[in-house]
């Protein structure tokens, strides 16, 4: 099945998504974090004792389940293509400013449209922020901004990232090695298998019907083009319906869960997901799918999103959430400390001499 053949399918495409991450909700992850690509890959960072944030620590399945699914999808597809080449330490890079960005605001993309249908107004402000991103990478792009062509590899170099992910998730499953929270988000999560099996089936159908949260305001912009965000209407769309159902939606800036209502900072972060994003090819959730269906320079890409929720934990570089007061504290207003503010400006200031600096003319 063609899942991009029209808007009806991709928008039931969306649905689909939605009724997974509503799933895992339901199952035991956080509601606001249902299917959260940047805080599950910091999770899972924490987990291989990447950083020592005792409340995010957990190898979480979905990403594993996300990536093989693209994998084994586009293996049966016949789409699978290992390839590689295309400026891999600037991906590298841009990973990790979507991940600063993303830690920032306190949530990827994906997560955003999730808080968006809990009625969390400071998503709202983020989204502003990311879409006024993805229009300056769009900038970028009609300027001639290019990561250059990458070409056809081995194909076992394909193979290595889900390997590993695989191994990975059965060493966390069996032995003692890695970390897990005992309060906090990490402490939180659907069982394990709910939460592989889910994630299998939200990269497949990702996969087949592209999604990308970024690509779909980029072809808006671009082409006024408005097939891929169907797709985000159908998965907001469900998850409006089941956090009006469970109670978890509340219209508001205040009081929502792991969030911060400093509008700059959530504008601003989701400003360099989105720039960043456009310049690399896909937000987050898309370079693990190209990751999964052979792209080693999303893997590189993805290296780069885990190495950066490292450094943002160890650096102090994430936004803290909101919190009001109780009789033994005081209300904390959240959001990023200076080490996360100054972080942010100089990677909005590095997208920029990125994707703008002169061009080589072609000899």
């Amino acid at each position: 099945m063609n899942l991009t053949e029209n808007k009806k399918t991709l928008a039931l495409s969306g649905v689909v998504l939605g009724l997974i991450a509503a799933l895992l909700a339901y199952m035991g992850n956080p509601k606001n974090m249902a299917m959260c690509i940047a805080c599950f890959i910091r999770d899972s960072a924490g987990a291989m004792k990447l950083h020592s944030a005792a409340v995010v620590q957990y190898m979480r399945p979905e990403i594993v389940g996300i990536v093989c699914g693209a994998f084994l999808i586009s293996v049966i597809t016949k789409e699978y293509r290992s390839t590689a080449g295309s400026s891999p330490m600037i991906r590298f890079l841009l990973g990790v400013i979507m991940m600063i960005g993303s830690l920032v605001f306190l949530g990827c993309p994906l997560r955003m449209i999730i808080r968006m249908s809990a009625g969390d107004l400071n998503a709202y402000v983020g989204f502003v922020g990311f879409a006024c991103g993805v229009f300056t990478g769009t900038v970028a792009l009609r300027k001639g901004f290019s990561l250059g062509r990458s070409y056809a590899t081995n194909k076992a170099s394909g193979y290595v990232l889900p390997a590993v992910l695989v191994f990975l998730l059965i060493l966390s499953a069996t032995t003692s090695l890695f970390a897990f929270s005992e309060k906090g988000p990490g402490s939180m999560h659907a069982p394990l298998l709910v939460s592989l099996i889910g994630g299998l089936l939200f990269g497949a159908i990702a996969q087949k019907c592209r999604t990308c949260f970024a690509g779909s305001i980029r072809d808006v912009i671009l082409m006024k083009n408005f097939d891929l965000i169907t797709i985000i209407g159908g998965f907001f769309v469900v998850m409006l319906i089941f956090n009006m159902a469970t109670g978890g939606f509340k219209l508001s800036f205040t009081g929502q869960p792991v969030a911060h209502a400093q509008h700059i900072w959530n504008f601003l972060g989701l400003y360099a997901v989105g720039f960043a994003a456009v310049l690399a090819g896909g937000c987050p959730l898309r370079q693990l799918v190209l990751a999964g269906q052979g792209s080693t320079d999303s893997a590189v890409t993805f290296l780069g999103l885990l190495v950066g929720a490292a450094f943002c934990h160890n650096f102090g570089l994430a936004g803290a959430a909101a919190a009001a007061a109780t009789e033994t504290t005081p209300a904390v207003a959240g959001g990023p400390g200076v080490n996360g503010q100054v972080a942010l400006i100089i990677c909005i200031i590095v997208l920029f001499v990125i994707g703008f600096a002169p061009k080589k003319k072609a000899q």
